[in-house]
């Protein structure tokens, strides 16, 4: 079958392949130089602030020449306007060379009541140190970094006394005041600044391979695979190219970042030895390369004091370009379907048929608007962000920023410390994957038979011929999933309260003895199921109900006449005319009850210890009580394909679907 491309529709789909990839590659080489100039300028800041922070730890807050020692640090480092230090103790400013703390309000001084956010801040710095050294990592950002007024930088960092070493964990020292300071207009920015050049590479990569497809147009005139062939080569060429010529741009303003920062410290630390000759003793021997840092004050180890750590570099620029890689290949391919889309008459066809369909279309636009907002966009930014770290502390970092791969997903089903053999015995690690994974197909089996068995046999009950009440009963029988299952959950809670819970008082008027539910895994997985099984037999009765009132009552009679008995008449005809039904209902109540987050989360809260957690509310805990969201999204996307690849077996096993 010979392959029709015809030029025009060749020459559009390349024009808008170019202007996607190009386009894309432009705004994040944009991106990145941005994010670079931000950095070299935060880093710069936290240069300046970390040394005056060593300077005023070594000369400690009670020394009356902090005053004068700040003063000369500020004058001599080029990258620093104002500063000041705080000390908790009597709420003081110890040292201040902000404009406005002159004459009666030099420092130093006890702090002014307008003066509080100040304190307030340092009070925040000294818990985030503090949680991080209890915690043994670094969860709380302990430099604080704020915006202002034409690209300066507001910092704030903890003073400690006491003995000192570097790390968020590690700080041994008690944390007793706080360091403020404003980055002046001298400041390295760093980054690729966009140029003529490469605007003008842009523009090339955009309209070059245009020219040369249109200059082969007599070659290609009839050669349908070769035109696509060669379309798709210059797509391909083109975004190379821009894409390299960007990466160039950017390891080259990375390069002069890092230089600027090598030259930052020098600056620093001239600024340091300078103080300290101001008082007339000698600098104390600091580790400068140190002052480089990030906001958890952990040295990036980028520079040293000899100049930019080549091997370091290398490494990071080759994150950058991976990044970038990863970035731009799904972009590029899309850039080569819409060439073939185009190239090949396909978006012509779809054109033709929105105008034909014009109306048709125009009814069902909302309903498709709706479904590309709040369900389709959401899907894809949830997969997205499962391969990041994202979390709280990094929001305002974008995804390729926070980008891990498959890290999460690794972390997650490569934990086998299911159980760990302890002098006291064996012990279940409750937070383990796998546990929850099993205990949420163990609750999940239960319920569902529970449900089914239950409202099969109550329908049974119902769909009898002259059962008196009927109607009375299938009122009562519909209630508890009329009820909403929150208030449901809540109720059977406090039925299985230890102390006051009806379930324990009735067992005590037996003679038995109260029950603490929610102490054992088994007991605590008693209350849930009986919970969602009062919640889920509702729904299987209504559907087996409507099932059995259409089954034909002239199959029953013949085969009562044939000397069928009640259990083969229930056997050869009542359940494989239930299955068109029940099949479809078992599938969305295994999904139903698998998610079934209410009754877990409202019940047992997972107690005792994590043990009846179920997939979805460990998920749930990850992103809204530890905060780790592209961990928590990746729990969830294992989550949708357990599903879906039960839902597929299923139904391709019981075939009961086939006729829809």
């Amino acid at each position: 079958m010979k392959l029709e491309v015809r030029f025009p529709r060749l020459l559009t789909g390349l024009a808008i392949g170019l202007a996607l990839t190009v386009g894309v590659g432009a705004w994040l080489q944009a991106r990145a130089a941005q994010r670079q100039r931000a950095e070299t300028a935060e880093r710069s800041g936290v240069v300046g602030l970390r040394a005056l922070g060593d300077l005023v730890e070594n000369l400690g807050l009670d020394d009356e020449r902090l005053q004068r020692a700040v003063a000369v640090f500020v004058a001599a480092d080029p990258g620093l306007e104002v500063a000041r230090v705080v000390r908790f103790k009597g709420i003081r400013l110890v040292a201040s060379t902000a404009p406005g703390d002159v004459g009666d309000d030099a420092a130093p001084r006890k702090m002014a009541r307008d003066e509080k956010p100040l304190y307030d801040l340092g009070q925040a710095l000294r818990a985030a140190v503090e949680t991080n050294l209890k915690e043994g990592r670094a969860w709380k950002e302990e430099i604080d970094v704020q915006t202002l007024a034409g690209d300066r930088l507001e910092l704030a960092g903890p003073v400690q006394e006491g003995p000192v070493t570097e790390g968020p964990a590690e700080a041994d020292g008690q944390v007793a005041g706080a360091v403020l300071v404003e980055t002046g207009a001298e400041a390295p920015r760093g980054g690729a600044p966009a140029s003529g050049a490469g605007t003008l590479a842009t523009l090339a990569a955009l309209l070059v391979p245009l020219v040369l497809l249109v200059a082969l147009r007599p070659l290609l005139a009839g050669r349908g695979v070769a035109a696509l062939a060669v379309a798709a080569l210059l797509l391909v060429a083109a975004t190379w190219f821009h894409g390299r010529r960007g990466l160039d741009a950017l390891s080259a303003g990375q390069r002069a970042a890092e230089q600027g920062i090598a030259g930052r410290l020098a600056s620093a630390a001239v600024a340091f030895e300078a103080a300290f000759a101001s008082l007339g003793e000698p600098a104390p021997a600091v580790e400068t390369s140190a002052w480089d840092s990030d906001r958890f004050r952990r040295p990036l180890g980028r520079v040293t004091a000899a100049g930019v750590d080549e091997a370091v570099l290398t490494r990071t620029l080759a994150v950058n370009r991976g990044t970038y890689g990863r970035l731009m290949l799904p972009v590029g391919a899309l850039g080569l379907v819409l060439l073939a889309w185009f190239g090949l008459g396909g978006a012509a066809t779809a054109g033709g048929a929105l105008l034909r369909h014009r109306r048709a279309y125009g009814y069902v636009m909302p309903a498709m608007v709706a479904m590309v907002v709040l369900v389709f966009f959401p899907f894809s930014y949830g997969i997205a962000l499962s391969f990041t770290n994202a979390n709280i502390y990094n929001t305002d970092q974008g995804i390729a920023e926070t980008w891990i791969g498959l890290q999460n997903f690794t972390e997650i089903l490569t934990d086998w410390k299911l159980v760990e053999n302890t002098p006291e015995g064996r012990v279940f690690d409750y937070q383990n994957f796998y546990w929850t994974l099993g205990f949420t197909v163990v609750w999940t089996v239960s319920n569902v038979a529970i449900g089914v068995s239950l409202g099969l046999l109550l329908a049974l009950i119902l769909n009898t011929r002259g059962l008196a009440l009927r109607p009375i009963y299938r009122v009562l029988l519909i209630l508890p999933w009329a009820v909403p299952n929150y208030i449901t959950a809540l109720i059977w809670r406090g039925m299985f309260h230890s102390q006051f819970g009806v379930i324990n008082q009735v067992i005590q008027i037996f003679g038995g003895s109260a029950v603490s539910w929610f102490d054992t895994p088994l007991t605590a997985f008693v209350t849930v199921l009986s919970t969602n099984g009062w919640l889920s037999f509702p729904f299987m009765m209504v559907i087996s109900l409507g099932a059995l009132q259409s089954i034909p009552a002239d199959l029953y009679e013949a085969a009562r006449v044939d000397g069928a008995s009640r259990w083969q008449q229930f056997r050869t005809i009542t359940l494989p005319s239930l299955k068109p039904a029940l099949v479809p209902a078992v599938i969305l109540s295994v999904i139903w009850t698998f998610n079934q987050f209410n009754v877990i989360y409202l019940v047992s809260a997972g107690e005792p210890g994590y043990a009846t957690e179920i997939l979805i509310t460990e998920s749930y805990k990850l992103a809204f009580e530890q905060y780790r969201y592209g961990y928590a999204a990746a729990y969830s996307v294992v989550i949708f394909i357990i599903l879906l690849a039960y839902g597929v077996w299923q139904n391709r096993v019981t075939r009961a679907t086939e006729g829809i």
